[in-house]
């Protein structure tokens, strides 16, 4: 529901050329390709070899906004489930005290795979190439999932008559739609931000993140819209049978026109097959690599002695979005020595990881905890409490049509969220100048705390959706702030090793920007297991925004105990 570092790992497929004998420099590493040796090793590992860059030809602007498509399609889609899973799960018939349930499958899965899984693209054989495969296989999942999510109720209707048999293999049906397009959906963002730092030069690779960014909230914004429409008494509402087909249909066209754009916007070169002439450009100069340059969260070792100096031209870039959605990457040659990432390597990194990192984790655990909270149950809110609607009463009910009529509006509100994080992303730029990154991180939390508690203490329509605008904050914050504060930990650290005149390089940014993505689904995680027992506790919905904004609050004198200042 979205930044990685950005990094000389991540350029396009170098040429290798062995040179034993000699230390060379590790790069920052990605996420796909880890080490789960000692603390020691993880500090120092290192092996000898030299790359030669090779960059791809440069890319023009259509290419790469046909490339982002696929961000606006899979959005479109994601907006889709967030607005209607627990509609959908209520009106088959799911208990209110399970009904949280359905988000804690997919994000264990992802939390123990997603090193795998992202690994297993970097040696893909494949002729079609390392990314385009798994892409592929990812968006058919994604398309069966959607179906079945939003179909099952009425294939099951058709099929079986008997009542209570109907009702419980609907809701199998549903819930294993939604586990298996949150799980495709979820793990699609690597193969995706892979390809494009395979296919594109190191100033393609900005360009690139940026537009797919921007499709990335235009795509939320979209999906949104669609839902807060009513389809239902229209005439392709009429035409397809009811709201939820309608949805469905448009859903599965975006997605399915927007992944065959993607796959076939830029060629990608399989792994082994030696790149044309056309493909490349001329080297610009030799890179020193380590053979565990993808080595996820190692340090540099001493550097080779180059008769000229390489400079760093990596720009640093306000917009974190594009770079940690990316931290499964794009390991380029694979070879014998490196080590595949795995949970428990990943875990023993962390642990390692310096005090004010782990801080940072812990912030946006509660960060993402809060956001989920209210997101995921925001629209079954606004038809139960706002609009005062049953999502249990019969289908053709007035009860059940005000229900319905509450979702709509809800979804209203989350693409005023999807529009006012893309604003405020614009906002946060000026911000920075006199609040600093640590005054910013305290402030969206705060907002969004504060704005959630509203929403539950004057539950009314025009009160809510104007209260929508702080979720856009609170987005724009979570996906952008925790990586800047991430860059600039890195830079004092490069400046203190300078001033102490140590030959050793910084850390790698990889095992921190994977830790606060699996803080992510850690949060969907707790979310999922105890929201729905609170729900049931409480005997009312409400109690998801008290929690969003308890844990939101919470976040904030987090944040202005232990999180460190930055200038």
């Amino acid at each position: 529901m979205t930044l990685l570092s950005e990094d000389q790992s991540a350029r396009p497929q170098p040429c290798r050329l062995p040179e034993p004998g000699k230390h060379i420099r590790n790069s920052l590493h990605q996420f796909s390709t880890g080490y789960s040796g000692s603390k020691e090793e993880y500090m120092t590992s290192g092996e000898s070899v030299v790359y030669q860059n090779m960059d791809p030809p440069k890319r023009s602007r259509g290419r790469l906004i046909l490339h982002g498509m696929v961000m606006f399609g899979r959005e479109f889609c994601y907006a889709v489930e967030a607005a209607f899973v627990t509609p959908v799960l209520l009106s088959v018939g799911l208990p209110r005290s399970l009904y949280s349930l359905v988000w804690l499958i997919s994000p264990i899965l992802g939390f123990l795979l997603q090193p795998i899984i992202g690994s297993a693209s970097d040696y893909c054989r494949s002729p079609w190439g390392r990314r385009r495969p798994y892409i592929l296989a990812l968006g058919i999942f994604m398309l069966l999932g959607i179906t079945l999510f939003l179909n099952g109720d009425a294939v099951i209707s058709a099929i079986i008559t008997d009542k209570s048999l109907k009702s419980v293999w609907a809701i199998v049906v549903v819930m294993f739609g939604v586990v298996l397009f949150d799980f495709a959906a979820d793990f699609i963002d690597g193969p995706i931000k892979a390809y494009l730092f395979d296919v594109c030069s190191y100033q393609d690779k900005d360009r690139g993140l940026h537009y797919h960014a921007l499709l990335t909230g235009l795509g939320g914004a979209f999906g949104y819209l669609v839902g807060a429409m009513d389809w239902g008494h229209s005439v392709i509402g009429k035409l397809l049978g009811s709201e939820y087909q309608v949805i469905y249909f448009f859903s599965a066209l975006t997605w399915g026109i927007f992944l065959t754009v993607h796959l076939f916007s830029i060629p990608e070169i399989p792994l082994g097959k030696a790149p044309s002439a056309a493909d490349l450009t001329p080297p610009s100069a030799l890179r020193l690599l380590g053979s565990h340059s993808n080595v996820y969260g190692s340090l540099a070792k001493e550097p080779v002695s180059l008769p000229t100096s390489i400079p760093d031209h990596r720009p640093r870039s306000f917009s974190a979005l594009g770079e940690a959605n990316s931290v499964t990457s794009s390991a380029k040659q694979p070879n014998k020595a490196q080590k595949k990432m795995t949970f428990r390597s990943l875990m023993k990194a962390i642990i390692n990881m310096p005090h004010h990192y782990r801080c940072l984790c812990v912030s946006h655990l509660l960060g993402w905890t809060a956001f989920l909270c209210n997101m995921l149950f925001f629209t079954d809110f606004m038809g139960q409490i706002v609009y005062k609607g049953n999502p249990y009463a019969d289908h053709n009910s007035a009860s059940y049509a005000i229900y319905e009529r509450g979702v709509e509006v809800g979804c209203w509100g989350l693409c005023i969220n999807a529009v006012s994080s893309a604003l405020y992303s614009y906002v946060q730029r000026f911000l920075l100048q006199y609040i600093g990154l640590k005054g910013l991180y305290f402030m969206g939390y705060f907002v969004f705390g504060l704005g959630t508690s509203l929403i539950g203490l004057f539950p009314n329509i025009i009160a809510t959706l104007v209260l929508c605008s702080v979720f856009g904050v609170m987005s724009s914050t979570l996906y952008t702030i925790p990586f800047n504060l991430i860059a600039e930990y890195q830079r004092e650290e490069e400046e203190q090793l300078k001033l102490q005149g140590n030959d050793e390089g910084p850390r790698g940014t990889g095992v921190d920007c994977a830790a606060l993505t699996c803080m992510v689904q850690l949060a969907q995680i707790i979310v999922g297991a105890g929201l729905g027992a609170l729900v049931n506790m409480a005997g009312s919905v409400i109690v998801v925004v008290v929690s969003a904004s308890t844990m939101s609050l919470l976040g904030c004198i987090f944040i202005a105990l232990f999180i460190k200042y930055v200038d």
